[in-house]
Order: C-alpha cells, then structure tokens, then sequence
C-alpha cells in the first residue's frame, strides 16, 4: 500500500533556480511519506522536449535528491498524436511518436528508473469508437511492448470516465499497473473490478479541487475496495490524487498529499478496530459512505426492502 503524486506539484512561492526548485519539491514529497515520487513538473516538460537525454538527466537529477524511489511521467503516444505539441511536424503519426516514447522509455529503464507512468488523458475521448480504440492500443502497443521486464510500466488515466474503451482492451497492454481518476470518472471503477488481480491499480480517489474536505475515509474505502478485486490485496494497491494539483497554492497542496499518506498508511497498517476509532463512523460502512450518513449494521436502510 502506498500513495504517490499524479501530474504536477505547484511551484514553490519563492523564486528558486529550477535545480533547487525540483530538489526542494522532491524533499517535501519525501517527508509527507510519499513513495514513488515524482520531481513536480509532471510529463508536459517531457512532452515538448523529445530528447531522451535531458528527460534522463532530469531524472537523475530528482532520484538524487532522496532515497526514495523517484518515478518518470511521459505523455502517452495517444494523447501526444492529438495535442498541438504532436502535430507541429506535419506529417509525423501516431506510430513515430510511439517509437520516440519508446526510446526514452528504454534510456529511462537503462539509466536505473524503476517505474514510468505514461499518461494518456484523451483515452476519455475513445469512448465506443473502434477505430479510435485501435489506434488507442496501437500506439501504446508500440511504445510499450516487451518492455515490461526492464521497467514497471504504469498507465495513468485522467480526466473522466475511459469504460467505454473496455477492460479487454486495456488490460492486454503491457502495463503492470493502472491509475484511474475516480472523482471525473467514477465509472472507471467498473474497470478496476474487471482488471486482472496481478495488474496493480492507483486510486484516482483524493479530489483535486481547493474547497474539497480532504477526509480519509473515502480513500481508505477506495484502497479496500480496489485491494478486494480479483484477490489483488493491498499490495498492489496504491492512492494518488484524481489529477493534478498544480494549479493549487503549495501548502493547500502539501495539506492534500499528507492526508493521501496518512491515509495509505492507515489502510495498510490499521487494524479494523483501529479504523473504527480513528474515521468518522459515518464512513466505516460501505453502506453508510455510500448514503453520507451513519447506518448501523443491521439496521433498515431507507427505501430498502429486507
């Protein structure tokens, strides 16, 4: 059980040289307890400089301010081939990215990069199309295949529901592991309950708005709920914010990475007596979180029919 940082982290309020701004954030991401961490520019720095050497070095400039694991975000072939950055050179497909991806992907595993997210946010925007879900599969096919012995791969989707793409055609890429965001796509559960139990799953499930109640019990309940499916267990579970907190101040969003920790920590080392004592019991129940009130068991849920 473990809690990590999607996308971005909000600069720091004062001006720094950005060697010290990625070192100062790496240390903050450390002491709040998260692992795997990231160095806080997210993946759009990665995309708009396809050089693999300086993504590498930019790597190793973060893995060595902590003793941490320090993680790599890249935008996905998919999402790149879409946006604006992927069609500057006219002409270049979808398949060219992919490749280009997969070169840094492999000078990231080389240099000693444990794991790599790739992020692919226009997944949301496959829904039923079979065309668009090949090109889908397609492109992270060729940026991934083969690869998973050398790294752990990890595809992160955000930004809404991505059901309509299906659990077959997403869990037979060769990902490890999945981060879904469950506050703009709560439908995505339904493809945490089809995945596979040895594939892990990051729970999208710490809402990434400023005026949020940022409350542990609705993330201890997704991190269980997600450890129950197809006999995962806690162990390959992890929670993460539903998308990116950049547009935060730095302590709004240093107060929301500590309660994801905490919250981690607790689902993984509580017992459920202590669980009990330290959440709200409103929230205790799978019963009761779903109606936002307490219900004790056994008791008549309104309108339900025993």
């Amino acid at each position: 059980m473990f809690a990590t940082l999607i996308g971005p982290y909000p600069a720091p309020p004062d001006p720094l040289a950005p060697d010290g701004a990625v070192r100062g954030t790496v240390e903050e991401l450390a002491k709040v307890g998260l692992e795997p961490i990231n160095d806080g520019l997210g993946a759009q720095r990665a995309a708009t400089d396809a050089d693999s050497e300086r993504i590498v070095a930019a790597w190793r400039l973060a893995a060595s301010a902590t003793d941490r694991a320090v993680k790599q975000a890249l935008v996905g072939p998919y999402t790149l081939a879409r946006s604006a950055v992927g069609q500057r050179a006219p002409g270049t497909s979808s398949a060219t990215i992919a490749e280009s991806i997969r070169g840094t992907i492999e000078a990231l595993a080389a240099a000693g990069c444990p794991l790599i997210e790739i992020e692919e946010p226009a997944a949301v925007e496959v829904r039923g199309d079979e065309r668009e879900r090949r090109r889908f599969s397609d492109a992270l096919r060729t940026a991934t295949e083969g690869l998973g012995d050398a790294v752990h791969l990890s595809l992160v989707i955000t930004g809404g529901n991505a059901d309509a793409i299906g659990a077959a055609t997403l869990f037979d890429l060769p990902f490890s592991s999945y981060c879904f965001d469950l506050i703009a796509g709560p439908e995505n559960w339904r493809l945490i309950a089809d995945a596979p139990g040895d594939r892990g799953i990051v729970c999208g499930a710490l809402d990434p708005s400023a005026d949020a109640a940022d409350r542990p019990e609705l993330l201890i309940w997704a991190a269980q709920y997600a450890a129950s499916t197809g006999g995962r267990g806690l162990t390959r579970v992890g929670l993460a914010n539903a998308s990116n907190l950049g547009g935060l101040s730095r302590e709004r969003a240093r107060a929301k990475i500590k309660v994801l920790a905490d919250a981690a920590n607790l689902a993984a080392t509580a017992t459920p007596e202590e669980l009990a004592a330290a959440l709200d019991p409103r929230a205790v129940d799978i019963r009761s979180a779903a109606l936002g009130r307490y219900t004790r068991a056994g008791q008549n849920q309104p309108g339900r029919r025993l």
